[in-house]
């Protein structure tokens, strides 16, 4: 009875555990974006007659609304800096912000990091890999983030690759390592599988490859 009564409460887990830490990531965005609307908005009631009081209290009670204002100004400010007036004003901002001591560093740094990830035309993490780490005979799933460049090339010779190796279950965190070609192994599953597989710690397997129609005969 005992046996029955834990399996089927793990089993149990297991289906709501998934979408109650969705739900509650979501929840927390929500909040959280909601909070810094909340927060321009008494700056703004402050500022403004005593007539729009009431308009910016409504605007305070509509839950969510700070999702949609931030991914609405999102969308706006890649809609202006696609055109060429808008990478004008951008690397006018660009400028402005490399000025300031101590924040350009900070600035700089996250911006070549973001441009490197979330470029179209990038390679970075589009790539599962495996490797053997932290030593000889012991494997585990990495990501490619790109090839040496500049001085660390020259010094390591042609044919090496910049790889990202996640810890687990926190993918957030990991090591960065450069490795000789020869010595990845290139995977065929996507990167999302390649990262449920790091979370779930290897219980949840990527689905093999289709196999061709000739080699199934």
């Amino acid at each position: 009875m005992n046996l029955h009564f834990k399996k089927y409460m793990l089993t149990g887990l297991m289906v709501w555990l998934p979408l109650a830490i969705t739900i509650w990531v979501l929840s927390w965005l929500v909040n959280s974006l909601d909070g810094v609307l909340s927060g321009v908005l008494s700056g703004l009631a402050a500022v403004t007659p005593q007539s729009l009081s009431p308009a910016i209290e409504r605007l305070r009670s509509i839950p969510g609304l700070g999702v949609l204002l931030v991914a609405g100004f999102m969308l706006i400010t890649g809609a202006l800096v696609s055109n060429v007036a808008g990478r004008w004003w951008l690397k006018q901002w660009d400028r402005m912000i490399t000025t300031i001591p101590i924040v350009k560093s900070i600035y700089n740094s996250v911006k070549k990091v973001s441009d490197t990830l979330f470029s179209s035309n990038g390679n970075a993490f589009r790539t599962a890999l495996l490797v053997q780490y932290p030593r000889a005979g012991s494997w585990t799933i990495a990501f490619q983030t790109g090839t040496p460049s500049g001085e660390v090339a020259t010094h390591l010779g042609a044919d090496f690759v910049s790889v990202y190796v996640p810890t687990t279950p926190n993918p957030t965190s990991g090591f960065f390592l450069m490795l000789p070609r020869a010595d990845v192994i290139e995977l065929d599953m996507s990167v999302d599988q390649a990262l449920t597989y790091v979370i779930s710690m290897g219980s949840v397997p990527p689905s093999a490859p289709a196999l061709p129609v000739a080699s199934r005969k």
